[in-house]
């Protein structure tokens, strides 16, 4: 039997893990954030502006270039995800997951959003215009 922690250890094994400034260079040249924070994390939170939101039980299906469910820029295994969770500790897992699918380029963010905010980096609350775009429902 394993730990989550020697899961988590596991995962990130392989992983070249951000930092939310890497991150958000990394999106300024084509690479796709995904937060997969649930939705009343970002309602209280904000959001990344440009991210796909997937809730995390939905993204090997829309992240996957096989799956009928997959969504528009899952167009290939060469895609490179940055997964993006509020503390880093489940999109390490996330992106494990979708390393074993084959996405080979899936990496996360260290300390996830809360980093990101504290870094001073982009975020947008429902009350601004600019709506991250929605896949899973």
């Amino acid at each position: 039997m394993v730990t989550i922690d020697e899961m988590l250890r596991r995962a990130r094994l392989p992983l070249e893990r951000l930092t939310p400034h890497r991150a958000w260079a990394a999106m300024q040249s084509g690479a796709v954030v995904v937060d997969i924070r649930p939705e009343f994390q970002r309602r209280a939170d904000g959001d990344i502006p440009g991210a796909v939101v997937i809730e995390r039980v939905h993204l090997e299906w829309r992240c996957d270039p096989t799956s009928a469910a997959r969504m528009p820029e899952a167009v290939d295994h060469n895609v490179r995800w940055i997964i993006c969770c509020d503390e880093g500790y489940s999109s390490s897992l996330a992106a494990d997951s979708l390393q074993q699918l084959g996405l080979h380029r899936a990496i996360d963010v260290i300390d996830g959003f809360r980093a990101w905010r504290s870094a001073g980096l982009p975020v947008t609350h429902s009350a601004q215009p600019a709506r991250p775009r929605l896949y899973g429902r």
